[in-house]
């Protein structure tokens, strides 16, 4: 135990944040296949990524960084430091999945250089295209970093 006022945390007990670290741990898993993917669509396949394609990686890349920070050793401030990038990227993907899917009118036009935002360029069983990717790689974050804080210890 440490002393009184000198500043030094306290080790967490064993197995007190495992759950909470494994939560962070698959939250980075899916940051990091996301990130993969999207590298591998564009510098492989050479899609162009649109402007709220952009926007979404810049909310999603620096997640890579981001979170292997908080596991070693574990820090459960770690989601308070990634939320805001998950639920940014998370409205975004929201917007353009209503805008490919024709609820947001495309007057609004968040697109208006290159590539439209509207644009399917894959699209896998008939309705998995990129846009859907992206949300649900930032609503199964968004979910394991709202586990993670709530199974972490206070």
């Amino acid at each position: 135990m440490n002393a009184p006022g000198t500043g030094a945390r306290a080790p967490l007990a064993a197995g007190a944040s495992d759950g909470a670290w494994l939560l962070v741990f698959a939250c980075w898993l899916v940051a990091t296949a996301a990130t993969l993917g999207a590298l591998f669509f564009s510098e492989v396949m050479e899609l162009a990524p649109c402007v709220l394609c952009w926007y979404q990686r810049v909310a999603m890349f620096p997640l890579v960084a981001l979170l292997p920070m908080g596991l070693f050793p574990f820090d459960r401030r770690v989601v308070r430091y990634a939320a805001p990038l998950v639920l940014a990227g998370w409205g975004i993907s929201v917007f353009q999945v209503l805008l490919v899917a024709g609820v947001i009118p495309e007057a609004i036009r968040p697109c208006t250089r290159g590539v439209p935002c509207s644009e399917v360029q894959i699209e896998w069983l008939g309705f998995v295209n990129i846009p859907l990717l992206s949300f649900l790689a930032f609503t199964t974050m968004a979910a394991l970093l709202a586990a993670a804080h709530i199974r972490s210890p206070r």
